[in-house]
């Protein structure tokens, strides 16, 4: 049995022209190639051939560019210290318990900390749904406020150890 090695880069039909991707088609050209709309003298109603009107905005957000490498990193960065804040608020809300058992009931605490635990997620999701169609410095600029507001400071001051 003889093997070729350039036999194993290749796989049969490669060369077949079918299996090449369409060239991707230019907002420009569709819009240059469909006719302008006449304006009649009266106004009876739409008609028929009209689009519907969220058709054009279906298609925006699906042309949308995506984000630059910077802000990808920003975004991947940014939501990692925002997990580490959550366990952070976890932690020291969980070493806080005990003494904050003094001053005020389960009842009182419970929901406020599990408010701070999701305060980061809830951040993030937030900047990310309000700052879609904003510039890219206005997202990460929202995105690290959120790091320096969010500080999980149970976490800093006592730590994992305690005092």
């Amino acid at each position: 049995m003889t093997s070729d090695s350039d036999d194993a880069l290749n796989w049969d039909g490669d060369e077949d022209a079918s299996l090449a991707r369409p060239a991707p088609v230019k907002r420009e050209k569709i819009a240059a190639e469909t006719p302008a709309p006449v304006i009649a003298d009266r106004v009876e109603g739409p008609s028929q051939d009209a689009a519907p009107l969220g058709d054009d905005r279906a298609e925006e957000e699906d042309e949308r560019a995506p984000l630059s490498t910077a802000m990808l990193l920003i975004t991947g960065v940014v939501g990692g210290v925002y997990l580490l804040y959550s366990i952070g608020w976890v932690v020291g809300g969980l070493r806080l318990k005990p003494l904050a058992n003094f001053f005020v009931a389960d009842e009182m605490f419970v929901p406020w900390f599990v408010l701070a635990v999701a305060a980061p997620a809830l951040w993030f999701l937030a900047t990310w749904v309000l700052t879609r169609g904003r510039a890219s410095w206005v997202r990460a600029s929202l995105l690290l406020l959120g790091v320096v507001l969010l500080v999980p400071w149970p976490f800093v001051t006592v730590g994992v150890i305690g005092a």
